[in-house]
């Protein structure tokens, strides 16, 4: 029985020392393991493997200098419902639309699928109107011109309906 535990605390020693060894080796190459995973199993010892970025990816993350800082406002519920439904509309996320509306910079609505349909509905329309003038160009020039001034005007509306 005795032999044993002296066996023990020769196994324990030599883990000990092992231990220590490796630490050190570690601490060379700038390589820090934690001292658990050396503790639980003697037959997993670490191979000391020199790694390119020893932090991994957290080195990335603390040369991005992003959006970082977080804000909170109160507001109504009637607020809140307003602002997600111009924030949906115009196409961007809520913390997008309410940096666009401080800097005050532009914000524009996106068209609903009802005024993308008039919007082809008039292209269309402009679209035939010029060929209806350019028919009739050397036969009525007045009626060419009266085509080309409504061709000109759903031109207008077209501009108008992009902006």
């Amino acid at each position: 029985m005795l032999g044993k535990y002296n066996k023990n605390d020769k196994v324990k020693s030599d883990l000990k020392r092992e231990k220590d060894l490796l630490k050190k080796e570690q601490d060379k190459k700038e390589l820090i393991l934690p001292a658990t995973a050396l503790e639980g199993n003697a037959r997993c010892v670490p191979v000391g493997t020199i790694l390119i970025t020893p932090d991994g990816r957290n080195e990335k993350k603390e040369r991005f200098k992003g959006k970082s800082e977080f804000i909170k406002f109160r507001c109504s519920i009637y607020e809140k419902k307003m602002l997600r439904i111009r924030a949906k509309q115009s196409g961007l996320s809520l913390s997008e639309f309410c940096r666009r509306a401080i800097y005050e910079k532009e914000i524009k609505e996106r068209l609903s699928d009802d005024q993308i349909e008039i919007y082809k509905t008039l292209l269309k329309y402009h679209n035939n109107f010029k060929a209806i003038g350019n028919m009739f160009r050397k036969r009525d020039p007045k009626l060419t011109s009266a085509v080309y001034k409504l061709a000109d005007e759903i031109k207008i509306h077209l501009q108008n309906l992009n902006q």
